[in-house]
């Protein structure tokens, strides 16, 4: 009888897993309709009055997604203004839901990813996640690797589609 070979084992192929680069920190939606009269007007003397008296301290080392969920009309300078209250707390705040709030997360991570280990390799992007990665993140993987890859697929070994060779 032969021994069994693992081929993938042995191949130069690096996977890539998305999901490993998640960071930890717990993700919010901050609605401010509240903050509006009729939850529709925005009345800067009481939005600031609001926002003076309000426990920023609870959003410590979390992820913020600003948004509005009624038709109200918002000022550019209220989510500038919220944002300049959550940032000595939060680790990132952004404008819109929480999909747009991971996007970004991941934007910045992948910007500066060192692609150094996947020179001239064949690389798989790793597909199945048990995290909410966006899927924008594997787009902008896509950019950062294939200027170096020799080749990218996306799955898992078992059962991977190819999506760039080089020539």
């Amino acid at each position: 009888m032969s021994e069994i070979i693992n081929r993938v084992a042995q191949s130069k192929l690096v996977t890539f897993d998305l999901e490993e680069l998640y960071p930890d920190g717990k993700r919010v939606a901050f609605d401010i309709k509240d903050w509006l009269y009729e939850g529709l007007i925005l009345r800067e003397k009481e939005f600031r009055a609001k926002a003076k008296t309000y426990d920023w301290s609870q959003y410590q080392d979390q992820f913020v997604a600003l948004s509005c969920s009624t038709d109200a009309i918002i000022p550019g300078w209220a989510y500038s203004f919220l944002a300049s209250k959550l940032k000595p707390f939060a680790q990132k705040v952004v404008i819109g839901d929480l999909e747009v709030l991971e996007t970004s997360i991941y934007q910045d991570i992948l910007k500066d990813l060192d692609v150094s280990e996947f020179v001239e390799k064949p690389v798989i992007i790793k597909g199945c996640a048990h995290k909410p990665v966006p899927q924008n993140a594997y787009l902008f993987a896509i950019d950062k690797i294939q200027e170096v890859a020799k080749s990218i697929m996306y799955g898992e070994a078992c059962s991977s589609v190819p999506l760039f060779k080089k020539r």
